[in-house]
């Protein structure tokens, strides 16, 4: 009998989920229908689809960007390999893909010059995943069919199988679908406003003002921000990036490039002012555009299976107390490597000296810091994990002025150290921290994590993480200079904090001593943070309403009598114990195979689900190519629990413990 499955998803991570069912179908099932609905285009989804501004780009370069599992990738299921962005493109434009063609217009003028190290539009990706798409469904086999639905999944209905209802019933749209086993592939899912932000937003209605709440910036109508404007923005990475585009470049401003690669900008008369901070207070590190000198440096050494095995059986571990030293002596490790093979004037004495003496050696010991000293004489090529994570912590700077001068002074450092290839070892250390990233991932997926250290020091690491390895390209860190030396872009520093006052909104930071600016347009350039339960999508909020799907609450006790308390802003029901719960907003899977855990903390055998909106922290859907990809692996291991459900359940004999 047919079976069938629905992903509510089809971006480039149901995609992905599509891809691996696909591949180990033969395995499992005889007669398997896939349902891909989405209301965005298929393939690309809502954040790399076609239809938006030509100005922005990825984050990463284009050899750096793959859908495919290479030989790298150690899953169960088969690997099936395929190009990456930039091989594609290659193909394409040489006529080496049946079937494929170059583009019309821009996008097809950007794919004649894409080179390894371009950072692509997000609109040539969006052709990318196209591509990777139409290939899966080319490649099907005999017994897989899959049905593509561009709408919206509203709800389910409870049964066996379950039904998923789709909004928009008409003669292309069914109103609903037979679904043996759900899958939920969302990206980034958009939550109403937390108290704080409501608050915001109903100031900004009472007094004529306009307040931007979290949000994808390609969704914000920024044609509300007048020329002149004066604009607080709170939050420096990518949608800050992306918001600083659209309202200089997107309002038709210019860089021009004196020669040197310093940018000068000449406006259209049309942008505002953006007076910006942050919590950290800068820009994400800018992603490095060399390769490395010396050979990749080997990993893992001193954070491993062997590593993560011994805290798993330890437990009650704290990240930050147990395992960051370990992350940071990885990391450093790496770093090192690079420096002593890719510059060997740069230190004292041989990497085998070192590194039998470093190994031997706590990170955080003064025999480190004298043996580091020792080995490596420059203060400025010394690895400063507390520098790089609060940069503005000796800054309290007595006007805005000298505050620009030691920004502009800190980015420009930032963009030599990713972009001069005298500064490899900071790709050293990137390698490093991909390799740290997949180690804590295996180690969160498991019960050793103290609930707190869960819910503070997971979210601590996935932003400095962030701020170090998924920065925007050199150019737009260039762009950002120009801006503020033009007076269109003013740092407010580290620390920030917007209040509502009479008439605006007042900005301070903790870079400024008894320094407030005021405006009337306030931006949070950054994404809402998750919450099941103020989520805005049906789908997940009935999920929710029903028990079918838990928010991740973790549960803290004590032994001192201190009260119970929330640290969340979601309402949970807790008792007066001495516990704390911390309330994540992320739905709740069960980590081995991405089942929904329900409200009673019981797997669910049919329902599923993966991405950014899950307590199981990923990496982005597509990744960089011989990597072992931690995305596809869990895509794998995801599809596979999916196929053996089918195989092993008969569709009469409705819904199976897990």
């Amino acid at each position: 009998m047919t079976r069938s499955v629905v992903i509510v998803g089809g971006g480039p991570r149901g995609t992905g989920v599509l891809e691996r069912l696909a591949a180990s179908a033969p395995e499992f099932v005889e007669d398997l229908d896939v349902h891909l609905v989405d209301p965005y285009p298929d393939g690309a989804g809502r954040i790399w689809r076609e239809d938006q501004s030509a100005l922005l780009w990825m984050n990463s370069m284009a050899a750096d960007v793959t859908m495919f599992t290479d030989d790298s990738v150690r899953c169960e299921g088969p690997i099936v390999p395929g190009p990456s962005l930039y091989d594609w493109a290659v193909a394409v434009r040489d006529g080496e893909l049946e079937g494929e063609s170059v583009p019309d217009g821009p996008v097809g003028d950007e794919l004649r010059a894409l080179g390894p190290a371009t950072f692509a539009t997000r609109r040539l990706q969006s052709h990318y995943l196209d591509f990777v798409l139409r290939r899966v469904l080319a490649t099907l086999p005999p017994q897989v069919r899959v049905h593509r639905h561009r709408t919206r999944a509203v709800g389910l209905r409870r049964g066996a199988p379950d039904v998923v209802l789709l909004d928009g019933a008409s003669d292309e749209i069914p109103a609903e679908l037979p679904a043996d086993v759900l899958v939920l592939a969302s990206g980034h899912l958009d939550a109403a406003p937390t108290e704080a932000e409501a608050a915001l937003a109903a100031h900004a209605d009472e007094h004529g003002l306009r307040y931007f709440p979290p949000e994808q910036t390609t969704d914000s109508d920024l044609d509300r921000i007048p020329a002149g404007e004066t604009v607080i923005a709170r939050g420096m990475g990518l949608a800050f990036i992306d918001l600083m585009v659209l309202l200089f470049e997107g309002r038709g401003g210019r860089f021009h490039d004196r020669g040197d690669g310093t940018l000068d900008y000449e406006p259209s008369g049309r942008e505002p002012v953006v007076q910006v901070g942050s919590g950290r207070g800068v820009p994400y590190h800018a992603k490095t555009e060399y390769a490395l000198r010396g050979p990749r440096p080997p990993l893992p050494r001193f954070l491993g299976p062997d590593e993560i095995a011994g805290f798993v059986r330890r437990g009650s571990v704290d990240l930050r107390r147990d395992v960051w030293p370990l992350m940071a002596k990885e990391v450093g490790w790496a770093y090192y490597h690079e420096l002593f093979a890719g510059h060997p004037d740069r230190v004292r004495g041989v990497w085998d000296d070192f590194a039998l003496r470093f190994a031997a050696l706590d990170w955080y010991t003064p025999a480190m810091h004298e043996l580091v000293a020792g080995f490596v004489p420059d203060p400025s090529d010394r690895l400063d994990f507390e520098r790089m994570d609060r940069p503005l912590d000796d800054v309290s700077a007595p006007d805005l002025a000298s505050l620009q001068e030691r920004l502009r002074s800190y980015v420009l450092d930032d963009l030599a150290r990713h972009v001069d290839d005298r500064y490899t070892a900071e790709l050293g250390a990137f390698v490093g921290l991909l390799s740290v990233f997949a180690q804590v991932a295996e180690l969160a997926g498991t019960p050793a994590l103290t609930p707190r250290s869960r819910a503070q020091d997971l979210a601590w690491w996935q932003n400095f993480f962030s701020s170090l390895a998924s920065g925007p390209p050199g150019p737009r860190l260039r762009q950002l200079l120009a801006l503020s030396r033009a007076g269109y872009v003013v740092f407010l520093g580290a620390g920030l904090q917007v209040d509502p006052v009479d008439g605006g909104f007042r900005a301070t930071s903790a870079s400024l001593d008894r320094v407030a600016v005021t405006a009337r347009t306030f931006v949070e350039a950054r994404l809402s943070s998750p919450s099941v339960s103020r989520s805005d999508d049906p789908m997940l909020a009935g999920l929710h309403a029903e028990g079918l799907l838990d928010e991740e609450t973790l549960r803290e006790e004590h032994t001192d009598s201190a009260p119970a308390v929330h640290a969340a802003d979601a309402a949970v029901a807790h008792s007066g114990a001495a516990v704390t719960l911390h309330n994540t907003g992320l739905v709740r899977v069960r980590a081995s195979d991405f089942r929904l855990v329900d409200a009673e903390g019981r797997p669910d055998p049919c329902r599923f689900a993966i991405g950014p909106h899950t307590n199981v922290r990923l990496p982005g859907a597509f990744t960089r190519p011989n990597t072992n990809a931690l995305s596809f692996r869990a895509n794998d291991a995801l599809a596979r629990a999916v196929l053996t459900q089918l195989a092993e359940s008969a569709p009469a004999e409705g819904r199976l413990s897990a």
